[in-house]
């Protein structure tokens, strides 16, 4: 079959995979290939039943498969024979030198590169679609115009704003698409070429283009301001359970402010996945490069009132199960970092865990869809945590519950068989504020939500 445009993507994880399915679904015209060095990643592509949970990502990706959607580990093959290649590699906070703990890993991105530049026989469109550090664009083109064989490579930033659990949606229907190029000739014949792939199924209005830096700024910023806003009103939960407000009626009122809005203003136990914190942690480190010291202490607050309120939330429950969790049975409901994902990156049910254990608390993990990654997580852990995927039989002879994940299933289980199978008095610590705290006070729990006063029978 003959195809219009041949586009590549380099990475098949929780952007590249959805993204490239989606392309492939409004662009029936074009070849998509996916290529990534994982054999088993690839092969769950394949086999139709995609290596990550996300709503409606099956049925996209089946459509494509075998017609114009390909997965594959040849990565030197789709270079040869793709012209638009995007770069969805993995862009992990460093653990080693210089920047360790803020700056971007960026070894996966630069072997990328180097294998573009290895492998291209032809002039290639290149586009960062990972979360790139500002100025990656520049340090991209530099390696791959080190070649002077007449073959061109124009670097585009087209940063994605997907939300894990909606990942299928916001493709479908995006809030914008941005694209940042290069003012040249070149550059902007590049930035039209991708303006016409999203222009098959994206009103043109919404399609966004700047100049490169802003670009991969903007990503940066909107995740900044995001996490700002979550970070924000976890600060006010604290001061609401000291003085009896609710935090639920202060986001509600706060929220009616049409300068502020409704959206991100959730009291939780705290935000994860991959984005937020790398992401902040990357624009801090920025910031000190460049000698803004005052403005990188701000942002770092975002990360910090993040982990205060999962600390916070594990000293809640020690105080309120007589000041100690030693020996006691511990139930986490959920494990995934939100709903409807079975991604766990940065999940605060990670930290919560690790330090209930601390206390010496025994813990059942239940997850529809994250058991897998759950015991990845913990893998280092030689006892203390056991996975058990009915909640039923998780909770059974357990002290308390700990509502980690906004799953729908919890809203909807029997809390009076429950509270029979628990060792008495029971609690229940809702770190998403989505349970009936009434019902569950008057079925005989005793109730900790976030952000609002307790429900105690004692």
């Amino acid at each position: 079959m003959s195809f219009d445009k041949r586009i590549l993507c380099i990475g098949a994880g929780y952007v590249g995979g959805p993204t490239m399915a989606v392309i492939a679904s409004k662009c029936p015209r074009y070849s998509v290939t996916v290529v990534d060095v994982d054999q088993g990643r690839v092969d769950a592509w394949n086999s139709g039943k995609p290596p990550i949970y996300e709503p409606g990502l099956d049925e996209v990706v089946r459509q494509g498969l075998g017609r114009n959607l390909f997965f594959t580990t040849d990565i030197a093959r789709g270079i040869r024979e793709n012209d638009i290649i995007f770069v969805s590699v993995n862009t992990p906070t460093k653990t080693f030198g210089a920047g360790a703990g803020l700056a971007a890993d960026l070894q996966y991105w630069e072997l990328a590169a180097r294998q573009i530049l290895e492998h291209a026989e032809s002039s290639k469109i290149v586009i960062e679609k990972s979360t790139f550090p500002v100025k990656t664009a520049q340090a991209m083109e530099r390696i791959l115009m080190s070649r002077n064989d007449g073959i061109h490579f124009d670097v585009l930033s087209n940063p994605e704003f997907l939300a894990e659990g909606t990942a299928i949606r916001d493709l479908m229907n995006p809030d914008r698409v941005l694209i940042g190029s290069r003012s040249t000739e070149r550059g902007l014949k590049a930035r039209d070429e991708l303006v016409q792939i999203y222009a098959n199924w994206v009103s043109r209005e919404r399609i966004l283009t700047s100049n490169i830096w802003s670009s991969e700024l903007s990503k940066l910023a909107s995740n900044f301001f995001l996490a700002q806003r979550i970070s924000t009103i976890n600060a006010i939960s604290a001061v609401c359970e000291k003085t009896g407000a609710d935090v639920t009626e202060v986001a509600k009122i706060v929220g009616m402010d049409s300068r502020i809005g409704s959206k991100f203003l959730n009291a939780s136990i705290g935000f994860g996945g991959s984005c937020f914190k790398k992401d902040i942690l990357n624009l801090v480190y920025l910031c000190r490069v460049e000698g803004l010291e005052e403005v990188a202490d701000y942002v770092e607050r975002v990360v910090r009132i993040n982990e205060y309120q999962k600390e916070r939330f594990v000293l809640n429950m020690l105080t309120a199960m007589f000041n100690t969790l030693a020996g006691k049975k511990i139930c986490l409901f959920g494990f995934a970092f939100k709903a409807d994902t079975g991604d766990t990156r940065e999940s605060p049910a990670i930290d919560v865990t690790r330090r209930l254990l601390e206390e010496h608390a025994e813990i059942v993990v239940t997850d529809p869809q994250a058991l897998v990654s759950a015991r990845e997580d913990l893998a280092d852990l030689e006892r203390g945590v056991s996975y058990v995927a009915d909640p039923y039989e998780a909770i059974r002879g357990c002290h308390a519950i700990a509502v980690m994940t906004e799953w729908s299933l919890y809203r909807e289980l029997d809390y009076r068989k429950i509270h029979d199978l628990m060792v008495k008095p029971a609690f229940v610590f809702d770190g998403r504020n989505i349970l009936d705290h009434q019902a569950l006070f008057e079925i005989g729990f005793n109730v900790y939500p976030i952000g609002k006063r307790p429900m105690s029978h004692f």
